[in-house]
């Protein structure tokens, strides 16, 4: 798939795609909707950007490798801290979201609500 001097490049970057769940592979294998990146002025590698609703799944698991425990398991602040980390990222223009939080978090979605409404009145 790549050069010598290019593997620094792909290497570089493969700790972002993982970080966002996207998949690299070989620009000739691009679809419309990929990434095409270029080192040096030759296309290098290209990233299949995840769906949305699989972003969230991803990052959720990240938070919890991260933690090193189940989020459900963490302590009211920490589940707040979450829903705040994951409100400014948007997680909640995802349809489901709501949902899919509440589940990783093993609370109600009122609940969710609740720490979203919190931080509006702060």
């Amino acid at each position: 798939m790549t050069g010598a001097g290019e593997e620094p490049f792909i290497t570089a970057v493969k700790p972002l795609v993982d970080a966002m769940g996207g998949e690299m592979m070989p620009p000739d294998e691009a679809g419309p909707d990929d990434v095409v990146l270029s080192w040096e002025g030759a296309d290098v590698v290209a990233v299949r950007l995840p769906q949305l609703a699989d972003s969230l799944d991803h990052i959720l698991a990240a938070m919890e490798r991260k933690r090193g425990r189940p989020l459900s398991e963490l302590d009211r602040r920490s589940k707040q801290e979450i829903v705040r980390t994951l409100e400014a990222r948007g997680a909640f223009a995802v349809r489901h979201g709501v949902e899919t939080v509440a589940g990783a978090l093993g609370v109600s979605r009122f609940t969710v609500y609740n720490y979203l409404n919190r931080e509006k009145e702060a």
